[in-house]
């Protein structure tokens, strides 16, 4: 099967499974898959976040094909062996995975260079950079086994502009930029999708966390215009990964009407 291919017509459910699930786009996209009938695997570090979602999207969606509609994994994108671990521990009925998405990621701090916190850099590149290539390691040697499979690397429009005291997020962001432009290439022999894409100023969690929970700060970078939402990512990830199989989406850069680029947003 084609993870391309909408469930209904593949007669069976595709599998998801999805990094960062217990907030943002990674939740929007779970509840947005989960609804079409999907099998979603969700992932995050917080359990009671996991659970809930995970109750909550089953009292919705009921059981396909005698199983669960979603199955909750714990880890963190940051450790490898726990990645691997996790992901090679999957019942087989959950193990053939049709799509992954690379969601998990953070923006910590926003400082010039001079004045950046080395933690905050550490924790950036360890989860955006590091923490894809250890779940996408641990996952896709499986479709390229199975001959199918699509990868969804979430960026940001930070990885195509850089922008003031973004530095390490900016670099992070290209990274991952540069890494989907990759993994496309590698790819191509196998029958492999690789998606990148780019959402512009997204209202979710990012900037409280960014601004280590300072809520008025975070609030603040939202004012004058209507920004994302995470069900607006939902759509664009669920978008790509339902085109027929001769079709891949490569680079898809989304942002509010009011954003032009990642340092031109009009704020009436």
């Amino acid at each position: 099967m084609n993870a391309s291919i909408p469930p209904a017509e593949a007669g069976h459910a595709s599998i998801i499974l999805i990094t960062g699930a217990t907030a943002g786009f990674g939740e929007a996209t779970a509840r947005r898959f989960a609804a079409e009938g999907w099998r979603v695997i969700i992932t995050g570090r917080r359990r009671d976040r996991l659970e809930v979602l995970k109750r909550e999207l089953e009292g919705l969606h009921g059981t396909i094909e005698g199983g669960t509609v979603v199955h909750a994994l714990r880890f963190d994108v940051r450790n490898r062996q726990e990645v691997a671990r996790a992901i090679a521990a999957l019942p087989a009925e959950w193990s053939a995975i049709d799509v992954l998405v690379n969601n998990a990621g953070l923006a910590l701090g926003l400082a010039a260079f001079p004045e950046g916190d080395p933690d905050d850099w550490d924790t950036m590149i360890d989860t955006n950079v590091k923490g894809l290539l250890y779940v996408s390691k641990a996952v896709v040697p499986g479709m390229v086994a199975r001959g199918s499979g699509h990868l969804i690397n979430i960026g940001s429009i930070a990885g195509k502009d850089a922008y003031a005291k973004g530095n390490v997020y900016c670099a992070t962001k290209h990274a991952v930029d540069g890494l989907s432009k990759a993994m496309r290439i590698d790819l191509l022999p196998p029958g492999i999708k690789v998606t990148h894409v780019a959402p512009g100023a997204v209202e979710t969690e990012f900037s409280r966390v960014r601004f280590h929970g300072d809520r008025e700060r975070a609030e603040q970078a939202y004012a004058g215009f209507t920004p994302l939402t995470g069900k607006d990512v939902a759509v664009v990830v669920f978008f790509a990964a339902t085109q027929p199989p001769h079709v891949c989406l490569n680079d898809i850069v989304v942002t509010p009407t009011a954003q032009a680029n990642s340092t031109t947003i009009f704020r009436k």
